[in-house]
């Protein structure tokens, strides 16, 4: 039995790119600091509309404080490697790394993880810390997520010894952790986001020791019609008098039909590739909010009553 995803201290919330995963992550976040728990909401993806989602220009390393429960940061190599240095090898630093700067990109490009690695133990080193109950990362899409996770346990093949693999250790023990860590995969009912979340399952399995929480369907629409409706409209375009009809709402009803059709195949499709095991937490379509903190609330409600 997993265990439930309000008990966890790290949840990396992940998807294809443009199924909501970043909306999902903050409206997450609203809802773990709605609860009274202090939460951190990163975003590790230079991409990310997160800065925006809570009214900002940017985000920065620092933590922006939202409200009382709540702080927003973004992650970026160069001061992810400063606190590093600062907290691990107590290296004197300047306002800027310079050369250091300079090394990182080429060590970076000679041994692939080590931004990852930086990255991934910030999080964890909060995480570990105990500065916040609960640390929500805006975490790489599917293409990219992977190698973010299996980090630390890339390293350690490469890393045998030392001050390195001693880092590598304790991250990994905190990633692999179920009670602790798992990550959040947002899908929607479309053919492209379900299979690339069956194959991101596969590999989050296969290749790191990451638990996988749950999955989001987001953007489900809504059931308008009943059982008798739906089969009333059949038995209506089934006429070929309507065929070349201009009615707009038979127009209305032919669509919305086929649109769900194909949207119960792919949920169907996403259903059988789920462990039994696994939660699977329906979110509706949004078409009221009128600006992106509206969006975030709404979600953040609905969120509320579905997580396990």
């Amino acid at each position: 039995m997993r265990p439930p995803l309000r008990q966890r201290r790290l949840i990396f919330v992940t998807g294809k790119g443009g199924v909501g995963k970043t909306t999902m992550a903050a409206a997450m976040a609203r809802v773990f600091a709605s609860e009274g728990a202090r939460v951190l909401l990163c975003s590790v993806d230079t991409r990310s509309d997160l800065a925006s989602l809570f009214g900002l220009d940017e985000l920065s390393f620092v933590p922006h404080a939202v409200d009382e429960h709540l702080s927003v940061m973004g992650m970026n190599t160069e001061d992810a490697l400063r606190d590093y240095l600062k907290l691990n090898l107590r290296v004197p630093l300047v306002s800027k790394l310079g050369p250091l700067s300079a090394a990182l990109d080429f060590v970076a490009t000679a041994a692939p993880g080590v931004r990852e690695i930086l990255t991934i133990g910030k999080i964890c080193y909060d995480v570990r810390e105990a500065r916040y109950d609960v640390v929500i990362v805006d975490a790489p899409a599917t293409g990219h997520v992977v190698s973010l996770l299996a980090a630390p346990q890339a390293l350690q093949e490469l890393v045998r010894v030392g001050l390195i693999r001693g880092q590598t250790e304790w991250m990994r023990e905190i990633l692999a952790d179920p009670e602790r860590t798992g990550v959040v995969v947002v899908t929607t009912p479309e053919e492209m986001p379900v299979a690339e979340t069956l194959e991101l399952l596969v590999s989050l399995r296969t290749k790191t020791d990451v638990d996988v929480a749950a999955v989001i369907l987001n953007r489900t629409l809504p059931e308008l019609f009943t059982s008798s409706d739906h089969l009333a409209l059949d038995l209506l375009l089934a006429d070929s008098s309507w065929e070349n009809s201009s009615n707009a709402l038979i127009d209305a009803a032919r669509v919305h039909r086929q649109r769900q059709l194909v949207a119960h195949e792919h949920i169907a499709t996403l259903r059988a590739g789920l462990s039994s095991q696994l939660a699977l937490v329906t979110q509706p379509f949004v078409f009221s909010a009128e600006n992106a903190k509206d969006l975030v609330d709404v979600v953040a409600q609905s969120l509320s009553e579905e997580l396990p």
